[in-house]
């Protein structure tokens, strides 16, 4: 799966989960005739969520964005629908184009640590999936040991 075809899907995904969270708190307005429809639909979209976030940090890094953008790629999520204007904005910048970078090239940013670690994971997809699989539900499960977001302050 080409860089592109990844952020799209996780882009759209994204979505798609704030509408179905968004959904199950206008149900939950409404007199909640479903227990736990949030809860559910809220996990479906923490999930992707941190898939999203993964995906774009991934997908930046191969695709050299800069700090600031891969920051705002991230962020973007928090806002409900974000991600689609800002997957049409990379796709009209061609900013998705090009292959995983698997090899070093002649760029000097390709003899950096980070780099050579980005890479080394890209060349091996089974690896940095199984490190993801194991992350990504890690940290879904520390948040929801924090409990609700509007609790984690109070």
């Amino acid at each position: 799966m080409t860089p592109k075809k990844l952020f799209t899907l996780f882009a759209k995904s994204e979505a798609i989960t704030w509408t179905l969270l968004i959904t199950a708190l206008v149900i939950r307005a409404f007199g909640d005739p479903i227990p736990h429809i949030v809860t559910v639909a809220g996990s479906i979209h923490g999930a992707v969520f941190l898939g999203y976030a993964v995906t774009a940090v991934l997908v930046g890094m191969n695709q050299r964005f800069g700090f600031g953008k891969l920051l705002l790629a991230v962020f973007l999520a928090i806002i409900p629908f974000a991600t689609i204007p800002f997957e049409r904005s990379l796709e009209r910048q061609a900013a998705l184009e090009g292959p995983w970078r698997t090899e070093r090239g002649s760029d000097l940013r390709d003899a950096s640590f980070i780099d050579t670690v980005f890479r080394w994971f890209i060349a091996r997809p089974l690896v940095l999936l199984v490190i993801l699989v194991v992350l990504i539900p890690g940290i879904f499960a520390f948040l929801l040991f924090l409990g609700p977001p509007t609790e984690w302050f109070d």
